[in-house]
Parts: C-alpha cells; sequence; structure tokens
C-alpha cells in the first residue's frame, strides 16, 4: 500500500545543505519513490513555523523505511546533519475503495 514521507525542514546552514539536496534524490528515485510537493509556498496554520515541507510518495511503507535505512540516504543525510533542524515521518496511506 501507498505510503508517504513527509519532512518538516529549517535550514540553518544553506551552503551545507545543497550537498544533502544533491545526493538524496538518488537514494529516492532507487526506491520508486515521486515528489508530491517540495518547497514552494507554504502557510503555517497551527504550531511553530518551519521553512520548507516535502511530501514524498513511496509505492510502499517498506519501500519508504528501506530508503531511509539505505546507505545512499544515509550517506545524503550525514551532509544534512548540522545543516538543519528536521522532522521525518513515513506514514501508511489510507486504503482506497
Amino acid at each position: 500500500m501507498t505510503a508517504y514521507w513527509i519532512a518538516h525542514v529549517t535550514i540553518t546552514d544553506p551552503v551545507a545543505y545543497k550537498q544533502y539536496q544533491l545526493l538524496a534524490p538518488a537514494a529516492f528515485a532507487a526506491y520508486g519513490a515521486r515528489f508530491l510537493a517540495r518547497g514552494g509556498p507554504s502557510e503555517t496554520l497551527e504550531g511553530p513555523p518551519l521553512d520548507r515541507h516535502v511530501v514524498i510518495e513511496f509505492p510502499s511503507l517498506e519501500a519508504a523505511r528501506a530508503c531511509h535505512a539505505s546507505p545512499e540516504y544515509r550517506a545524503a543525510k550525514a551532509h544534512r546533519f548540522g545543516a538543519a533542524i528536521t522532522h521525518v515521518v513515513i506514514i501508511e496511506a489510507l486504503p482506497t475503495g
């Protein structure tokens, strides 16, 4: 069943964060991910504001988990540490039909 990776990000070092942005898409592509929202205009209605919001669709919860645990994503994520405050969750979609 489809799953979503939802990230809320505040970038603290844009230069260092660029390396994460260069490496992470290859990991997502390897696990069948499709970006539904990435950056762009947003409005915080409740809670503390964050700079960036990302929604990525995966074919399954297992694929989302595997992507996060993959060597490719871990290499990308290493560049994100110290460059952003990040909150990432994965959630399984509701059944359709």
